[in-house]
């Protein structure tokens, strides 16, 4: 592996930033969230497992929609943060680098794993995890960078996976890898799923009027995030982790 994001809790710095941020930004709240919710479908009485939660804003919406919300994330004050807002859901700090051993196999119905794979530097382990805990019939529904927008950003061998740091329009400092879409499916493929569904999601009509100009580029270009919806593969069983 030729660089690592490490272990750090990045969005520990700026957590309560980011929920101000998250809570009503068009990226999130017009763009994100709503591919992710439709993508998850119908959850009234699953259990789903909200891996990297932030600040609860998914699980929140999940509750609300009849969930039960298990949530983790690196990030301890954002964890802190989920349990304020969401009472009703099961919050704990975690490191997707290690094994879910608090998690029984075919657990969870469900998983969300939103904005947060490009984080991992073992991508590969992390999703054959998620796959352990998900019951047969569930599905794990991911966000994350669009790869074509990375590169406009960034430029570069589109190909050539690698780690970025740089500072976001707030001042937060960020790490985290570039890669290109056929590695995130074959990182997928790998860890025993077949992908269902892929968004290029649009930020819903609303966004338009919080700031017209993201709306419109946002509508037209791939320069935000995609979704992809993936379920268990039946003819294979789940890889050996660890």
């Amino acid at each position: 592996m030729p660089d690592a994001v490490g272990p750090d809790p990045q969005y520990d710095v700026f957590a309560d930033e980011f929920l101000d941020h998250a809570r009503n930004g068009l990226f999130n709240a017009y763009y994100d969230r709503p591919a992710c919710l439709s993508l998850l479908g119908d959850v009234d009485g699953a259990t789903v497992l909200d891996a990297a939660c932030g600040p609860g804003l998914y699980a929140e919406e999940l509750v609300a929609r009849g969930a039960q919300v298990i949530g983790f994330d690196q990030s301890p004050r954002m964890v802190e943060l989920a349990a304020q807002r969401v009472p009703a859901g099961q919050f704990r700090a975690h490191d997707l680098a290690d094994p879910l051993d608090w998690l029984a196999d075919q657990s969870v119905d469900l998983v969300l794993f939103a904005l947060a794979l490009e984080y991992i530097d073992d991508r590969g382990r992390a999703l054959r995890e998620l796959r352990r805990v998900l019951r047969p019939d569930g599905a794990l529904v991911l966000s994350r960078q669009h790869p074509a927008g990375d590169w406009l950003r960034h430029g570069g061998n589109y190909f050539h996976a690698r780690v970025i740091e740089e500072t976001w329009s707030r001042g937060w400092r960020v790490r985290y890898w570039l890669a290109p879409l056929e590695q995130t499916c074959e990182e997928l493929h790998e860890a025993g799923f077949l992908i269902e569904r892929l968004l290029e999601p649009r930020p819903v009509a609303a966004a338009a009027d919080i700031d017209p100009e993201k709306y419109e580029r946002l509508t037209q270009e791939p320069t935000g995030f995609l979704a992809i919806k993936a379920i268990p593969d039946p003819r294979r069983s789940v890889p050996p982790n660890w």
